[in-house]
């Protein structure tokens, strides 16, 4: 079996959404006695370092008009990719491109389809069975997809990639791509920080913080840890904090290594967004707050003393540790 893996890229970078994916689809492939090929749409530099994440190909389509993300077009070009290389999976990141993507590229190839996957797949009878969470994260569902090609999409930390190999050679893939029907005028993102559905590490906090000029010791704790900061929705409908911060069911879903809330209470929509996370850590002074309920560590007490203070601890053990 052969897993084709859409190699996401952003300004000719690999996203690290990316390297999950092809290493996800290696380790899928080795499993069914296959090889795993990762794609790769536009310009990118060090094409072939996908290699060393378990790619056995790496086929690269290198035209202008996949310069600028267009869905249409790049679902047409990986549509046709699959077929050339005999894909019996195509498999692309649970980003928001990758979810644009994900049922255009299946009915191309009348393929079951398969979102948010957050384990490695298995082929069971023939079969490509695949998990994802349900109901808002309280349940794992296996599914199972019977066509003859698959087509899911990986959420975001679902295993972290290890280099087992080495770079490859990168092979050019001459296929047709179509002019795309949107024209991409200008395009507005924030720099500088890891996204958050990409983010390892997450600080965020609520209304708790009470004023906009309190945020500081938030900042300061996410610097110290190397983490992404977020918001709650009244946070962010507010203006105190950008809405690309704002996280939970209406915001952007994340499932973090570590996720610490603070200040918030934890309502039912902020933690459908988060409940995925691997750890979560809640600062609050409210004992009777529900998001002490889904923990896995806690903390009682005024933000304003415990923030600081774990900052330093966090501070020292670093300068202790080297």
């Amino acid at each position: 079996m052969t897993v084709l893996v859409f190699a996401e890229t952003q300004e000719g970078k690999f996203k690290k959404a990316a390297f999950e994916a092809v290493y996800i689809g290696s380790q899928t492939a080795a499993a069914a006695g296959g090889s795993c090929v990762a794609l790769v749409l536009g310009d990118a530099a060090d094409a072939g370092k996908l290699g060393r994440y378990g790619a056995a190909k790496v086929v690269q389509v290198d035209d202008p008009q996949l310069s600028a993300f267009d869905s249409q077009v790049f679902a047409k070009v990986i549509a046709a990719a699959a077929r050339q290389e005999g894909a019996g999976v195509v498999m692309m990141p649970d980003t928001a491109n990758g979810r644009s993507l994900l049922g255009q590229v299946a009915v191309m190839l009348e393929a079951g389809a398969v979102r948010g996957v957050n384990r490695v797949p298995e082929v069971r009878d023939g079969h490509l069975t695949a998990s994802r969470a349900v109901f808002s994260g309280k349940a794992t569902a296996d599914c199972t997809i019977r066509t003859p090609v698959a087509v899911i999409s990986i959420a975001g930390n679902t295993l972290k990639p290890e280099a087992t190999g080495s770079d490859i050679a990168v092979t050019s893939l001459a296929l047709e791509v179509p002019a795309p029907r949107t024209k991409v005028l200008k395009v507005h993102r924030t720099v500088g920080i890891v996204p958050l559905p990409e983010a390892e590490t997450v600080v965020s906090a609520g209304r708790g913080m009470k004023d906009p000029s309190n945020w500081g010791i938030v900042e300061e704790l996410a610097t110290e840890l190397g983490a992404t900061t977020a918001c709650s929705r009244p946070v962010a409908d507010s203006g105190r904090r950008p809405p690309h911060e704002h996280v939970g069911q209406t915001g952007i879903a994340i499932r973090p290594n570590l996720y610490i809330a603070i200040g918030i209470s934890g309502a039912i929509q902020l933690l459908a967004g988060v409940n995925n996370s691997k750890v979560i850590v809640v600062i609050n002074k409210d004992p009777e707050a529900p998001f002490f309920k889904a923990a896995d560590y806690g903390v009682v007490g005024d933000l304003f003393e415990v923030v600081p203070r774990l900052t330093q601890a966090i501070r020292s053990y670093k300068e202790a540790h080297g």
